[in-house]
Formats: C-alpha cells, sequence, structure tokens
C-alpha cells in the first residue's frame, strides 16, 4: 500500500477512536445570535488547522484580492484555531497521520469589497456543511461576514483537543437593519486599543481624537461589517465644546451680572450656526456612514433662562416664556443643515416631544425607560423611523442574570397598523460612561449584551424562552474568552 494510503486510512482510525473517547461531545449547543433557520445532524467531521483553509467559490463576484474577505479568512482562521501554531498539532492525531483536508468555499453575488456597510446591505447568507467541506454563499461581503462567524462557533473541540464540526444547514439574515452599540467615549477616557478592541480614539496622551484615530477606527470596523456612526449631541452635553471655542456656550447670570459658569450651547447668536456648520462639514468627510446622531436630549433651560440676551432672543421670535420652542429652533437648524449634506439625522426622543418640526426622514431614537411603547406608537404613527434604546441600557447593573430583562424585550409589542411597526427599524444597546471605562468596559458589556444582540437578529417567536437560550449564550461565552485571547495576542 502506498504511504498516502496508508495516512488515508490511519486519519479515520484516528478520528474514530477520537470520536469513541469522546463520544458524549456530540456538536455544539447552538449559535448566537440564534440563525433564522438551523439544523444540524450528529454526523461530523474531524479537522485539522494543517488540512482546513478557505477559498472563493468559482461563481463568487469576490476573489483573491478582496481585502475584506481576505482579512476575514486569517482572523477567522486563528479565531476558529486559538491554540494552533505550525508546531502545535495535536501529538497523538500526528502519531497516525496527516488528516483529510476541510474546504470552506465562500461565494458572494456581488464584489463590494472597497466600500462601507450601510443601512440597506444584504447581510442574508446561507451555510451547508458536509464532508470535507462548508459552502457559504451570499449576496454581500457583509452577509459573508455574518456567515463566517456562525461557522466559527459550529467549530469545537473534545477533552483531547480535537477539532469537530457538525453537519450543518444555515439560512440567515437579520430581523432588524440597525443594531447598535453606544460607547460613550466623553464621559471616561477609552483609548483606542480598547475601542478596536469592542469593534472587534483618544489620543493615548492628549485625550483628544485625531482624525487618523477615527480613520482607524473607521476601516477597523468596515473590515469586520460594522458601521460607524458617530453622536455629536447638541445643544446639551456641551460644556467640553466650550473649552476649545470660546463664544458657542450660553454665560449664565446670576441676577443683572454672568455668574462665570455656562450653560447650553447659545442658539441666540450666528457664530453658533457658522461653528455647527463647519464642525458638520468635516462631519460629513471623516464619516463615511449616511447616518449622524444630533443628540438633543437633557437640555437644562436654566442658564437659557436666567440670560437676559436669550430672554429678548426669545420675546424677539414671539417664542413667550417656551423654552422647548428655542431649543426646537436650533435643533431644527442643525438637521436642515445635515439634510444639506446629504445624512440623515438621528436624534433622541426628547426633539419629537417638543413638537419640533422633524424632517420626515429623521430617525427618532427612545430612551426613557417607561412607557417606550407608547413612545413607539406615537412616533411611528407620526410616519417617523424608530430606534429603541430605553430598555438596553446596559451601564445600569443588578446582581443575578440581569441579561434576561434584555432578552425579553419585544420591540414591535406596542399598539399600532403592521405599516407602523415596520418603522421600528431597530435598537440600540447604551454603555454610558459615568462609572464605566478602559478597566470595565468589556466585563460590563459582554456577554450581557448579547441578549438584545439576538432580540434584534433572530426570529423573536423562536427565541422568546431565556431558560433554552441560556445554555448557548453559557457557551458564546467560552467563545468570547478564547476570542479575547486571540484579539490580545492580534495585531490590532
Amino acid at each position: 500500500m502506498s504511504r498516502s494510503g496508508s495516512h488515508s486510512h490511519r486519519v479515520r482510525w484516528w478520528c474514530l477512536i477520537a470520536a469513541v473517547v469522546a463520544v458524549w461531545v456530540q456538536q455544539v449547543e447552538g449559535v448566537w445570535p440564534l440563525p433564522q433557520q438551523l439544523h444540524q445532524s450528529a454526523d461530523r467531521d474531524c479537522l485539522s488547522p494543517q488540512r482546513f483553509s478557505f477559498t472563493y467559490g468559482r461563481d463568487s463576484a469576490a476573489q483573491t484580492g478582496c481585502s475584506v474577505l481576505d482579512a476575514a479568512f486569517k482572523r477567522y482562521f486563528s479565531i476558529i484555531f486559538p491554540d494552533f501554531t505550525t508546531r502545535s498539532e495535536n501529538v497523538l492525531q500526528n502519531m497516525w497521520s496527516e488528516p483529510q483536508p476541510f474546504v470552506v468555499s465562500v461565494s458572494v453575488k456581488t464584489r463590494g469589497c472597497d466600500g462601507y456597510p450601510d443601512e440597506d446591505s444584504d447581510e442574508s447568507y446561507t451555510l451547508s456543511v458536509s464532508e470535507g467541506q462548508a459552502v457559504l454563499r451570499s449576496v454581500s461581503v457583509w452577509g459573508a461576514l455574518r456567515g463566517l462567524e456562525s461557522l466559527s462557533q459550529l467549530v469545537y473541540q473534545d477533552d483531547y483537543g480535537t477539532y469537530f464540526i457538525n453537519k450543518t444547514e444555515i439560512v440567515d439574515f437579520p430581523r432588524f437593519a440597525f443594531r447598535g452599540l453606544l460607547l460613550d467615549t466623553s464621559r471616561h477616557y477609552l483609548p483606542l486599543h480598547a475601542i478596536l478592541k469592542t469593534l472587534g480614539a483618544f489620543h493615548p496622551f492628549t485625550h483628544i481624537y485625531t482624525q487618523s484615530d477615527v480613520m482607524r477606527v473607521i476601516e477597523h470596523a468596515r473590515m469586520r461589517g460594522i458601521r460607524v456612526v458617530p453622536e455629536f449631541d447638541s445643544p446639551g452635553h456641551t460644556q467640553s465644546w466650550g473649552k476649545g471655542q470660546p463664544g458657542l456656550l450660553t454665560p449664565c447670570y446670576k441676577g443683572s451680572v454672568p455668574s462665570g459658569s455656562f450653560g447650553p450651547v447659545d442658539p441666540t447668536v450666528d457664530t453658533t450656526y457658522k461653528f455647527m456648520e463647519s464642525l458638520l462639514k468635516e462631519v460629513k468627510f471623516v464619516f463615511p456612514d449616511s447616518y449622524v446622531h444630533l443628540g438633543g436630549d437633557e437640555v437644562s433651560f436654566a442658564c437659557w433662562q436666567s440670560n437676559p440676551n436669550v430672554r429678548k432672543f426669545m420675546e424677539k421670535m414671539g417664542f413667550g416664556k417656551d423654552f422647548t420652542k428655542l431649543e426646537s429652533f436650533y435643533m431644527e437648524s442643525i438637521m436642515n443643515m445635515t439634510a444639506a449634506l446629504n445624512k440623515t439625522s438621528i436624534v433622541w426622543q426628547d426633539v419629537f416631544d417638543y413638537h419640533e418640526r422633524i424632517p420626515q426622514d429623521t430617525v427618532l431614537e427612545i430612551w426613557k425607560g417607561e412607557k417606550y411603547q407608547t413612545e413607539l406608537s406615537r412616533m411611528t404613527q407620526a410616519g417617523h423611523r424608530v430606534l429603541l434604546s430605553a430598555p438596553w441600557y446596559i451601564n445600569h447593573i443588578s446582581y443575578g442574570q440581569d441579561w434576561r430583562n434584555s432578552y425579553a424585550v419585544q420591540p414591535q409589542n406596542f399598539s399600532g397598523t403592521d405599516e407602523q411597526k415596520k418603522l421600528v427599524i431597530g435598537g440600540e444597546v447604551a454603555m454610558w460612561g459615568e462609572y464605566v471605562d478602559a478597566t470595565n468596559l468589556s466585563p460590563r458589556l459582554w456577554p450581557r449584551a448579547c441578549a438584545a444582540a439576538e432580540r434584534l437578529w433572530s426570529n423573536e417567536e423562536k427565541t422568546l424562552n431565556a431558560d433554552l437560550a441560556f445554555p448557548r449564550l453559557k457557551e458564546f461565552r467560552c467563545e468570547l474568552l478564547r476570542y479575547w485571547k486571540y484579539v490580545c495576542n492580534y495585531s490590532l
């Protein structure tokens, strides 16, 4: 018998022995988030890093040279085989022979390797795992990335270090197009490596973002099919802006004299709008995404009320003493600026609640926890697209498995027509930074954010039972720990 034939028989014996000694390991608990359709059998293939490869299908519009997928193949190889080096192959396995090859073939219908993911990106994919191969098909490279993530979670090891994958069929697509994570980089310093790790920037010495830092984050995200949507919240939450832009904030008064403190952005002077126009033009240049968040929440009117110039402006404009009209005047102005730059505005619910004249394509985001179902009904009845964030403020923590609260959220469970419910385009997990910095960002985020991730991706009817989800989440947490180990050893 030839040497190659002998090796072929030996690898079959090795996999048979591995199957016998690890017979209790039949398959992974599942994939997170749960695919729309997932069918697995007990039949499985024995994998070896040395004989495992990614390739492009012959009919794929993307081929070698596609930056997004070329990088993903390298990244996911290291994620699937985190402990592998050229000398670390299981010693017992090498005693038997060279294992059988396993090829992952990826085919996409449209190339799009140099673009950015957007609100219209097709993230659907199909994945078929059979003997010796996996075939991944998608419309776009972004769908292929989602499929590679699912594939990586299908591979598991037994107690002897042997890798396996079960025969699997997946058909998958996201339930909502917008599935966001808000990182608050204004209240606590988040070094660049913490942001990149979470994606997967403040300058480490000056604590400012440079354009090159921001572009690095955007490119890092693009390679993973992640959109970067900036938020520049005004007219409130702008105290730090005043440090670098004299005259931008409203001087507060104590009686008839300035108190020396400052309030929100001053909406009564032309220089404010010139500055905002300049800022938004720079945002358009730096951030490729079509969305920009303009804030508009939690504006304290006390300083405006104290300022005699503001009061004169209010009288001149016919606003009376209703300072919500002054905020409306400001927000409407910058929303119009944003529209003129062909950007879509996102604003917090306060802007809607103050009955401001909002451009119809503006996206409204709900953050107030009480009665958010009523707000969903009102906003969609007005014809606006909506993002839900209120039940997913996971910077708030409580004892025990509080992820179950996030998992129980039903974003379309409100009073309204089917057309209204289609206007809920997704949601966003919020990690505000009052008590969060780089030291506790990851453990506070993960795996708790996974609950909202599955709610926004998966079929709701199949994922309402948190007890059934728990084994998958527990296993996925272990996957995350292995992934962080890989990230720490991988050049960001």
